[in-house]
């Protein structure tokens, strides 16, 4: 994994679609600091645990100042079903098209399991500034106490 943008850099500014239609961009949260966490695939067992967590600290979040993002390459419809099944109240948007946001960030990447070789998502979390600014950057997270983590340094920050 070639991660093309670290901490100190701009965050690309790659068109996204939320759940409900609208497209968004990074600059769209400029003056708010913002947590965007990629993750692989809806309603698996890691991504539902990482999303529940997220949804579980909206509240602190926002009384931090802090918008969140989650990202995969799903599409908006699985999304929604997500969203549905699982009461998440954290803003989901699709990556799904080529040379999107993951793909700038490196993180779209080729993984293996079982000795095959697949493209996939690497479970990525950045935290950014209220300039655009990457502040910090967790790579292949863990999700146990992540979100939490998370929430810690966006206080500090």
């Amino acid at each position: 994994m070639k991660e093309v943008a670290g901490v100190g850099d701009m965050m690309p500014d790659i068109e996204l679609r939320l759940t409900d239609g609208k497209n968004i961009k990074v600059s769209d949260y400029r003056g708010r600091k913002l947590v965007v966490f990629f993750y692989p695939k809806d309603n698996t067992p890691g991504c539902t645990m990482e999303a529940k967590d997220f949804t579980e600290l909206k509240s602190a979040f926002d009384e931090a100042g802090v918008a969140l993002l989650g990202i995969s390459k799903d599409s908006i419809k699985k999304h929604q079903n997500f969203i549905e099944k699982h009461n998440l109240e954290t803003p989901l948007a699709t990556d799904s098209e080529d040379h999107g946001l993951s793909d700038a960030l490196g993180i779209w990447a080729e993984k293996k399991m079982y000795g095959k070789s697949y493209m996939g998502m690497v479970r990525t979390t950045y935290l950014i500034g209220q300039t655009g600014k990457i502040e910090q950057i967790w790579s292949k997270v863990k999700v146990k106490g992540h979100a939490n983590e998370v929430l810690m340094a966006a206080q500090a920050l």
